[in-house]
């Protein structure tokens, strides 16, 4: 039998979990019994769906410390953001509670004649959803929650580094049998999901992604898909300095910048370059990669041997190009996947590093000579996700949010915040398909139907 083995990143020798694969065909049946749950998931109604919700909210509420610790060890979160997670799932879980009891429709008057119309909003059935390891218990809450909400039934498929953590997840939930299930595996069970589900939500790589939608589109099933993003910061010569080198380290180095959000180019707008780079080095070095369980951590291991080895050979490419190190570079001094935080500057224009995203905490120095070559600097990618700009100025701030191709801007503050009850979706080939998260959410997850209600006999 296949199984899916989940390892501690910060200590490779520590089995997490050993899950069996479900395959294809366990996939299938997952879907079939949640089909035949979704029916009476539905007709418990407004009032019973946010009750089951809310107790899932308290469930994992109650768990928290266990949480925060697997959540630790097996992506190996530093646990002051596994805390963070932790919380937001609980705040998501609830948030959602209270979306049964939206309205899903709206009343209109007929072109002519006497009559009702109505449009109502209706769930499609079973909601497939695939989801990363770097937020294992707040992304597939953010896509089940409002799924299950408004009425879908869930059949979930996580990365396999974040088995334990989705496994663990769904057993708190006690949602009743066939509402939420976990289909451990890898590629075999997630194509399967897609080829099976009635709408399908996915978080991951560009190259999946693409699969995913193509897969979904061909079968004309709503589909949705986060792909990442090569974000960037922008730091104007009146930015506060100090302030703006301690955020874009956080946005660096945080989680070993294994975050969709996370920043991975830092343009530098004019005089600016100098003191930032300047500060930028003193607060990454301030951020060693240390143990994911040390209360001051920040910038834990990364997920395995093989992004380690990615990191270091683009690093090192880069430096061969001529790239000039200033903060980090080097495999951290310790057992397991770390790399210290990284700052690298004069990366040819043409290097991967400045053109992919890497996830891992690894970014470039860029030099902008005004605000308009800025601007070119951070919309000339193919995926952008969220950009922060750093200015006291906030007409400048304000009117450079305007010009910029990101699903996410955010004004001196790391790039890397998310808030879970606003939309969240990228630009380009960041995203496809509808936001997730807030009341999008909810409206991504039903379809529309319209209903013509004429007096019997009448026109």
């Amino acid at each position: 039998m296949t199984t899916v083995d989940s390892y501690n990143p910060a200590d490779p020798g520590d089995l997490v979990v050993s899950a069996p694969a479900v395959g294809a065909a366990g996939v299938e049946e997952a879907i079939g019994r949640a089909r035949a749950a979704q029916r009476e998931w539905w007709a418990l109604g407004a009032a019973g769906r946010s009750a089951a919700l809310g107790r899932a909210a308290a469930a994992v509420e109650a768990a928290t410390e266990e949480l925060v610790a697997l959540t630790v060890r097996e992506v190996g979160k530093p646990v002051a953001e596994a805390r963070g997670e932790v919380a937001r799932t609980v705040a998501i879980w609830r948030y959602y509670a209270q979306a049964p009891f939206a309205a899903a429709g709206e009343v209109h008057e007929p072109a002519a004649g006497s009559g009702l119309l109505l449009t109502r909003r209706r769930p499609y059935g079973v909601a497939g959803l695939v989801t990363p390891w770097n937020f294992p218990l707040a992304i597939p809450t953010w896509k089940a929650a409002p799924a299950l909400a408004v009425g879908n039934t869930v059949v979930l498929k996580p990365a396999p580094e974040a088995t334990a953590c989705a496994l663990r997840l769904a057993e708190l939930a006690g949602l009743p049998d066939g509402v939420l299930t976990v289909v451990p595996g890898g590629g075999e069970e997630g194509a399967a999901l897609v080829a099976g589900a009635d709408v399908v939500s996915f978080t991951g790589s560009t190259a999946v992604g693409r699969q995913v939608v193509a897969t979904a589109a061909g079968r004309g099933v709503p589909v949705q898909a986060e792909m990442g993003g090569l974000n960037a910061a922008l730091v104007l010569p009146d930015a506060d300095f100090a302030q703006a080198a301690a955020h874009l380290a956080s946005a660096i180095a945080g989680y070993a910048g294994q975050k969709c959000t996370a920043t991975s180019r830092v343009i530098a707008v004019g005089d600016a370059y100098g003191p930032l780079a300047e500060a930028l080095a003193k607060a990454l070095a301030q951020l060693p990669a240390a143990d994911p369980a040390a209360a001051s951590t920040a910038c834990g291991p990364v997920i395995n041997r093989q992004a380690l080895e990615r990191l270091l050979t683009a690093i090192d490419s880069a430096k061969a190009a001529g790239a000039t190190v200033l903060a980090g570079g080097v495999r951290a001094d310790r057992a397991g996947w770390y790399l210290e935080p990284t700052l690298l500057a004069d990366v040819p224009a043409e290097h991967p590093l400045a053109n992919e995203e890497f996830f891992g905490p690894v970014a470039v120095l860029l030099p902008a000579a005004d605000l308009d070559e800025a601007i070119a600097l951070a919309n000339g990618t193919r995926h952008t996700l969220a950009t922060s700009v750093h200015s006291r100025s906030l007409d400048t701030a304000l009117a450079a949010a305007d010009r910029l191709d990101a699903g996410m801007i955010r004004i001196n503050a790391p790039s890397s915040g998310v808030d879970f009850h606003l939309p969240f979706g990228g630009a380009k080939a960041a995203s496809y398909g509808a936001r997730e998260q807030g009341t999008a959410a909810a409206d991504f997850y039903t379809a529309s139907r319209t209903v013509s209600l004429l007096p019997a006999g009448g026109n």
